[in-house]
């Protein structure tokens, strides 16, 4: 069973700009085929940007996602672990915070992402979370 971070985390950084359009994070995640991306300022995290957050953050209240800035509808200052922060303390984060991605940095530089999915893959092998999670992992490297 995996004990750090290192071992689950998805390796890999999709980051936009602070002043990045919902649109243009929107299309980076579509071309990646990803749910979310880090905003980052330079090497420095400043938020978390996803689908749900482009939607109900700004598209349902009427926004005009090219005018509207990643970093006005992201997930500020977001909490993050290190590669070498053990499982059971990231499982702890996103339980404390009702998060369910973190964003794994080293030394302030933005590595890759630890999600719910990668976790329940690793704790619970056979629930059905780590199973679409295997799943939708699978089909993104093909």
């Amino acid at each position: 069973m995996a004990e750090i971070v290192r071992e689950v985390m998805t390796a890999g950084v999709a980051a936009v700009r602070p002043d990045a359009s919902l649109v243009e994070a929107a299309r980076l995640m579509r071309d990646l085929d990803i749910g979310d991306v880090l905003v980052a300022d330079g090497d420095r995290v400043v938020g978390v940007l996803t689908d749900r957050d482009i939607t109900l953050r700004s598209v349902a209240e009427g926004a005009d996602p090219v005018g509207v800035s990643a970093v006005s509808a992201c997930t500020p200052d977001p909490v993050c672990v290190t590669p070498d922060d053990s499982v059971a303390s990231a499982v702890r984060l996103m339980r404390t915070h009702a998060v369910r991605r973190l964003p794994v940095v080293e030394d302030g530089r933005p590595l890759g992402v630890v999600s719910i999915g990668d976790l329940a893959a690793v704790q619970d092998p056979g629930s059905a979370l780590a199973e679409i999670s295997l799943a939708e992992s699978n089909n993104e490297r093909s």
